[in-house]
């Protein structure tokens, strides 16, 4: 079948979980890319048969599927520091608990084994997500850091992570880390050293997200090309710089509504990610998985961008290689 077109709910997670999949089924989405906070999914009742089978029931009811669940935010918190009241916000009580940093990491690594749980009981395959970053704080390269220092962040990283994904490989799920600012990969040359980090373990890859890429000036098609074998979940998503002389990538600290802003996310097919190359890409690399919309845009209400966005990725994924090479009939030829 053509690669299912689902919908992220994490930015729908205000909607209870039967809400966002009445409304996916009526604009004709696929599936589902549920996240673990709101109502949809609680991961911790991963043990609870008869609550697993709610989510399933609540898919089935709408004619959806779900390939994958996300959990960002707990993910967030794994490898995060300094943890704060940004945190706070994020996280759920159970996380959180007492609000002790490294005892928010822990706590936050087991939820992430906990959800490895619940999409094996959901018959899931994939879990995209954060894993956080005690190194993005030297972003700004002041005061200096030293290649030591940095190293040491992609030990913590991989230290960390291990134990998680050895919960992964025992019930058969993966994990897929999205290629995002503030993570321990945010780019190019970060995701190569993040994926030598955890020695290229077949469990840990990447959601390829290219809406990060664009304000980065950094090029999607080829970061899909270079990294084909690494790559199991695709996000859909929009991004438009506004470099005005004005502002810069770093975002200023203004709102997302603001138009002062350098860049900011845009509703899929409004913004500046050259989608049919990365469809072509995406072809060439034999990748098969979910495109899944995820919608974001202070200037557009979700209702209008999430139904316009299926359209739009339904079209590319129609684009198909032929059968036989376009210069094959130039042959003469014969049998």
């Amino acid at each position: 079948m053509p690669r299912p077109i689902t919908l992220f709910t994490g930015q729908w997670a205000d909607l209870p979980f039967e809400e966002v999949a009445r409304l996916a089924g009526e604009w004709g989405y696929d599936g589902l890319e549920i996240a673990c906070w709101g109502d949809h999914i609680d991961v911790s009742r991963w043990d609870d048969a008869e609550y697993v089978q709610s989510r399933k029931d609540i898919l089935e009811r709408n004619g959806l599927k779900v390939w994958t669940i996300s959990n960002h935010l707990a993910g967030q918190a794994v490898c995060d520091d300094p943890i704060d009241e940004r945190h706070r916000d994020i996280l759920n009580d159970r996380v959180w608990g007492d609000g002790d940093p490294e005892g928010v990491r822990q706590r936050a690594a087991e939820e992430l084994k906990d959800t490895a749980r619940f999409a094996a009981k959901l018959g899931v395959a994939t879990v995209t997500g954060f894993t956080g970053s005690s190194i993005w704080k030297a972003v700004a390269m002041f005061p200096p850091a030293s290649d030591e220092w940095i190293a040491a962040g992609y030990q913590d990283f991989a230290d960390r992570f291990h134990p998680i994904l050895d919960v992964f490989e025992e019930v058969g799920v993966r994990f897929a880390l999205e290629v995002h600012p503030s993570e321990i990969a945010y780019d190019y040359w970060t995701a190569k050293a993040t994926l030598e980090a955890i020695g290229h373990r077949k469990s840990f890859g990447i959601n390829f997200d290219p809406s990060h890429f664009m304000w980065q000036q950094l090029d999607p098609v080829a970061f899909v090309l270079d990294f084909a074998e690494s790559i199991f979940h695709v996000h859909v998503k929009e991004s438009i710089t506004n470099l005005d002389g004005r502002n810069g990538v770093l975002g200023s600290h203004l709102p997302w509504a603001n138009p002062r802003r350098g860049w900011t996310f845009v509703s899929t097919a409004h913004g500046q990610v050259p989608w049919e190359p990365l469809f072509r890409a995406l072809n060439a690399i034999g990748y098969d998985g979910p495109t899944s919309v995820e919608w974001e845009d202070a200037g557009m209400d979700r209702l209008q961008g999430a139904p316009e966005a299926i359209a739009f990725v339904r079209k590319l994924n129609a684009i198909t290689p032929p059968a036989a090479a376009f210069d094959a009939a130039f042959s003469t030829k014969t049998e």
